[in-house]
């Protein structure tokens, strides 16, 4: 038989309950953490970030697309700028063989026979002279390696090019190559080299008058405007 409450007392429900149908409450987060915000703009969450893994776009193709024959520069034009680029070398390495030369010292040596007196005279080089020599030609190596090192690699046209006019870029970035590549661009005329010098002679019939070096280096001579030479 249910025990009911005397006249006048209350009815208290007994604890953890309520007098309403009320639904269970969700048990706490675990390691007393508290449950992160609900997503913004009705529940959808933002997409997850590109994987690296995924597909990535082809690169771009070279910035020289190929060009007419005659907007490359001619073979005589590029001669020319070879010589001019020369000549400072030349001359620094022929003032080091002149002061080797007026600075030697002549030697004689007499061989006596039974019959006749022979003497034989040779000039050898002075401690001076033989310094200067070798001063001049690291002084030309300096130069070659700045003008087509430094300089054409920075600016694309070496001293003989700027006055020619024309400058060696990328294929790849329509750019100049930077001073390491442009070094290497010369090591790689050892190419046109070996075969009997005629690497140097492509530009003649190549589409785009490239020596073999060129085409190793992927790189293209070139006409400078004149509004991009101002």
């Amino acid at each position: 038989m249910t025990d009911l409450p005397s006249p006048g007392e209350s009815y208290q429900p007994p604890p953890g309950s309520s007098g309403g149908h009320e639904s269970p409450s969700a048990p706490p987060p675990p390691g007393g953490g508290s449950y992160p915000p609900p997503a913004p703009g009705g529940g959808s969450y933002p997409p997850p970030p590109p994987s690296s893994g995924g597909y990535a776009p082809p690169p771009p193709g070279p910035a020289i697309r190929a060009l007419p024959t005659e907007s490359y520069t001619p073979w005589v034009t590029r001669v020319l700028a070879f010589i001019i680029d020369n000549i400072p070398a030349g001359v620094l390495i022929g003032i080091g063989v002149l002061v080797q030369a007026l600075t030697a010292q002549q030697s004689c040596v007499s061989d006596i026979t039974q019959y006749s007196v022979n003497q034989h005279c040779v000039n050898q080089p002075t401690g001076i002279g033989t310094l200067v020599f070798w001063l001049a030609w690291l002084v030309a190596v300096a130069y070659l390696v700045w003008n087509y090192g430094y300089r054409q690699g920075t600016t694309g046209s070496s001293v003989g090019k700027s006055v020619m006019k024309f400058k060696v870029v990328s294929e790849v970035t329509g750019q100049p190559i930077g001073f390491g590549m442009s070094v290497v661009r010369q090591i790689a005329h050892f190419v046109d080299q070996i075969i009997c010098y005629i690497g140097y002679l492509f530009p003649l019939w190549d589409a785009k008058r490239q020596t073999l070096a060129d085409k190793i280096m992927t790189t293209v001579c070139l006409p400078i405007e004149e509004g991009a030479a101002a």
